[in-house]
C-alpha cells in the first residue's frame, strides 16, 4: 500500500471518527436538552398539582361554609316571623281574658276584629294574599271545586258562586287552593 493510500485511509478514519464524535456530542446535547425539558415539565406538573390541590381545598372550604350558612339561615329564618306574631298572640290572650268578664258583646266583637285585621296585615307584609274568587270565572290554577250546582243562566256557567275555604298565595304562588262551589 502506498503512502498516499495510507494517508487517505487515515484521513477517512479521522473524518469518520470526527463524525462519530460530532454525532455523539450532538446526541449528548439533545439528551441534555431533553433532560432540561423533562425537568421543566416535571416542575410545571408539580406547580399545577399544587394549584389543583389548593383550589380543591378552597372549594371544599367554600362548600362547607356555604352549607353551614344555609343551616344557620334556615334555623333563624322564622325568627322575624315569630317575633312579629307575638303581639297578635298577646292580643288574643287579652281578648280571651276580657271574654271571661265581658258584658259588652259589641265591644268584644270589635276587639276580635281588630286582632283579625292585625293578623291579616301581618300576613300581607309577609307576601300572603287571599285569593278572591266569588263571582269570578272558575280556574283550576288556584281553586278546587268541591261542589257543582246548576247554573240559572248561561252567563253564570263556570262561575264561582260560593267559597267554603279561602285560598291564599305567597308571592304569587299558591299556598293553599280555595275550595269553591261552581255553577255549571
Amino acid at each position: 500500500m502506498s503512502e498516499k493510500e495510507s494517508i487517505k485511509e487515515q484521513a477517512e478514519a479521522s473524518v469518520e471518527s470526527a463524525e462519530q464524535m460530532n454525532e455523539s456530542a450532538t446526541n449528548d446535547v439533545i439528551e441534555d436538552a431533553e433532560l432540561v425539558k423533562i425537568e421543566e415539565l416535571e416542575q410545571k406538573l408539580a406547580e399545577m398539582s399544587d394549584k389543583y390541590i389548593r383550589l380543591s381545598a378552597d372549594f371544599d372550604n367554600y362548600r362547607k361554609k356555604s352549607a353551614q350558612e344555609k343551616m344557620e339561615l334556615l334555623s333563624t329564618a322564622g325568627k322575624s316571623i315569630f317575633t312579629e306574631l307575638l303581639p297578635v298572640v298577646d292580643n288574643f290572650e287579652r281578648a280571651l281574658k276580657s271574654m271571661e268578664s265581658a258584658q259588652d258583646v259589641p265591644a268584644l266583637r270589635e276587639g276580635v276584629e281588630l286582632i283579625y285585621n292585625s293578623f291579616l296585615s301581618f300576613l300581607n307584609k309577609q307576601g300572603v294574599q287571599p285569593i278572591e274568587c266569588v263571582g269570578e270565572q272558575f280556574s283550576t290554577d288556584n281553586q278546587t271545586a268541591i261542589a257543582v250546582i246548576p247554573a240559572t243562566s248561561p252567563e253564570q256557567s263556570n262561575i264561582v258562586v260560593d267559597c267554603t275555604k279561602k285560598g291564599y298565595t305567597l308571592h304569587d304562588r299558591v299556598l293553599r287552593f280555595a275550595e269553591v262551589v261552581v255553577a255549571k
